[in-house]
Order: C-alpha cells, then sequence, then structure tokens
C-alpha cells in the first residue's frame, strides 16, 4: 500500500472472491453461479440495449423493472430499490443503520462480506457461533441490541431456517433493522418477503446472480418498509445514482418476464444438489443439510485444503476457506448433471489414491 492510504484502512481485511483462473479451461464449482445460462429472452434483451441509447445515462430510479419486481413480489414500487447487486444494497444498509452506538451482529460462518462492512464502515459487532451441525439456533438472535445481518440460506452452509423462526428475530428486535439476505432462497427456503407490511424493521434483500444467471451483470433489489427504502435510496444517490447500467436493467426486465425459465432451472439444481448430496454421503461425506445451490462437504479420509487442490487438479474448481470450524470442507457449487458426475469420478479417483497410501 502507498503511503497516502488513509490510517482508518491500513489494517482493513478485504473481502476475497473466489479464484477465477485464466490458466486452463475448468468445471467452475467454486462462485455459486448458475450452471445455466439467461433466458434467450434475456439475451436479446440485453443485445437491444447494445445498439441503444448507450450514450445516455440509464433511468436511476429502475423504474420499468422496479414495477416488474413490484408485481412479481406482490408489494409497492416504493417498497423497493434496486442498485448494482445485493452486495451494493447490503453495504447500502451498513451505511445507513450501523454506527458507533448501533452496531452488528452476524453468523459467526456466514458470509463474508458482513465482517468486512462492519469494519470498513468502523462498526462495532458481534459473530455469533453456530451449532456442531453448522446450523443457527435462531434463540441466540433475539433481542441482540443490534442491528442483525442473517443469511437465509445460510452463506458457506446453506442451512436455512425456517419463516416462523425468522419472523421471531425480527419480532425480538423492534429497535433495530434485520436484514435477510436472501441470495439463494429460490434454492428451497421461505422468503420473509411476505412480512414486509409486518414489521417496519424488516429489510429483504435478494440478486439476480444466482436463480437468474445474472452473476456476470451484477444486479439486486431489497424490498421493505417505505422508511427503510426512503433511507437506502439516500445513500445511493448520495454515492452513485446510476449504479445499474442500461444492459443490465434491460436483462433483469425480461429476466422478471422470463421468470418461469428461472424458476424451472432452479428445480433442476435443486434435484441436481439432492443426486450430489446422497452420492457424497454414499462415499463417507458428511454435508450440510443444504438449501442453497451449494454443498458444504467433509470427507474422513482427506483435508479441505488437499481435496481442493486435488480437485483443481483434475480440473474441477471448489471453494475452500480457512476458518478453523470449516478447514476441513470444501464448498461445492451445483453444476450440471454431467458436471457433478464429473465431481464424483474426480472425488473416487482421490479417496482411491489416498485409501492406498
Amino acid at each position: 500500500m502507498s503511503r497516502f492510504l488513509s490510517e482508518r484502512f491500513s489494517a482493513l481485511e478485504e473481502y476475497t472472491p473466489g479464484e477465477q483462473p485464466r490458466d486452463r479451461k475448468y468445471i467452475k464449482l467454486n462462485t455459486n453461479e448458475s450452471p445455466y445460462p439467461p433466458s434467450p429472452r434475456t439475451v436479446a434483451a440485453v443485445n437491444a440495449a447494445v445498439v441503444g441509447d448507450l450514450n445516455l445515462y440509464p433511468d436511476p430510479d429502475c423504474t420499468a423493472l422496479t414495477a416488474a419486481l413490484a408485481k412479481r413480489y406482490d408489494v409497492d414500487a416504493e417498497q423497493i430499490i434496486v442498485s448494482n447487486s445485493s452486495d451494493d444494497l447490503l453495504n447500502f444498509a451498513f451505511t445507513a443503520f450501523c454506527d458507533g452506538g448501533r452496531g452488528a451482529a452476524f453468523a459467526e460462518i456466514s458470509y463474508g462480506f458482513y465482517e468486512v462492512f462492519a469494519n470498513f464502515h468502523c462498526v462495532p459487532y458481534k459473530k455469533l457461533p453456530v451449532e456442531s451441525d453448522f446450523s443457527l439456533d435462531y434463540r441466540k438472535y433475539l433481542a441482540l441490541g443490534c442491528n442483525l445481518f442473517l443469511a437465509n440460506p445460510n452463506a458457506q452452509t446453506g442451512i436455512a431456517l425456517p419463516l416462523e423462526q425468522v419472523e421471531e428475530i425480527i419480532k425480538s428486535n423492534p429497535d433495530y433493522v434485520v436484514v435477510v439476505d436472501e441470495a439463494y432462497v429460490d434454492f428451497g427456503a421461505q422468503s420473509a418477503v411476505s412480512l414486509v407490511d409486518k414489521y417496519e424493521n424488516l429489510l429483504v434483500t435478494q440478486t439476480f446472480s444466482k436463480s437468474r444467471s445474472m452473476a456476470g451483470a451484477r444486479l439486486g433489489f431489497a424490498i421493505g418498509r417505505r422508511g427503510l427504502i426512503a433511507d437506502m435510496k439516500k445513500i445511493k444517490y448520495s454515492t452513485n445514482p446510476y449504479a445499474v447500467n442500461r444492459m443490465t436493467l434491460s436483462a433483469g426486465e425480461a429476466a422478471i418476464a422470463d421468470d418461469g425459465y428461472y424458476m424451472a432451472n432452479c428445480r433442476k439444481i435443486i434435484a441436481t444438489r439432492e443426486y450430489t448430496r446422497a452420492e457424497l454421503e454414499r462415499r463417507g461425506f458428511f454435508v450440510t443439510d443444504s438449501a442453497a445451490n451449494f454443498l458444504l462437504a467433509s470427507s474422513g479420509a482427506i483435508g479441505g485444503r488437499e481435496l481442493y487442490e486435488r480437485l483443481r487438479g483434475e480440473g474441477i474448481l471448489v471453494r475452500h476457506f480457512s476458518d478453523a470450524k470449516i478447514e476441513n470442507f470444501v464448498r461445492i457449487t451445483v453444476g450440471t448433471r454431467e458436471q457433478m458426475d464429473a465431481l464424483l469420478t474426480a472425488v473416487d479417483k482421490i479417496l482411491g489414491e489416498a485409501n492406498a497410501k
């Protein structure tokens, strides 16, 4: 770093994205992208936008997409904010609602950006322990006395809380914002969007990256009561009101219009997830009860880091984390059935070699 960096950022530990190597062709099962392409209608909308008015700024209010989302989720347009990815919106939430007197809490094993944002904004925070099976005990999240960031299903583990437990958490923290991060909700969890009219402190964030095959487009949205959304828009319009470009807006509108295509892909991913879970368990793996588009898995025959490296050598990328509680695990994105069969073949080879030692 240079001598000009502000002292308050000198010790900041930034978020580490999943690797995107270019040295060879890999089966990418490391960053929870969809294995299926955007729908033809979505691609056509992007192509049309490319030859459109790129010399003009995009609509900062994202009016057409907001209207489509409002209809899809049965809320008013004033209850929605659209921006450049759900990461952007999570950052807005930390900016708007957290400060030295109103800190944050989140699970010790969850989305890594929560801790990064807390440190970036100099916000005091606490990390709540997970259970021995990596689930969350909702009772630990009751009456916390601070803002709460809850990934449901949880990042890294994929385990989801039932909606009635999420509601208990929201209800018990009435003076603090509860952000329910639903990046993976379309793969088997219950959404808290149905509760936004009931609780003024609930903010739900979602993304187009996972279930709608648009990780490369960077698009997300949040739903809440009008007051919370107005707070979020204050931050957006004070930083980057044109955060969503014209091509991405067109893609988002087409994706919502083609919702059936994407939800059918989600069902395929769920079926493949359950197939892969059963096959890994048959090979002696412990696998978390994921309701997301990934599995967290551990083998007693080989360590997590070694399995990650050996799979990489076989041309398959998975994710390994250094956190002590999950260092013997790998996180595996659910791809197509063919990709998962290739993974299982590689696992059989690696385990066979490990057992032969």
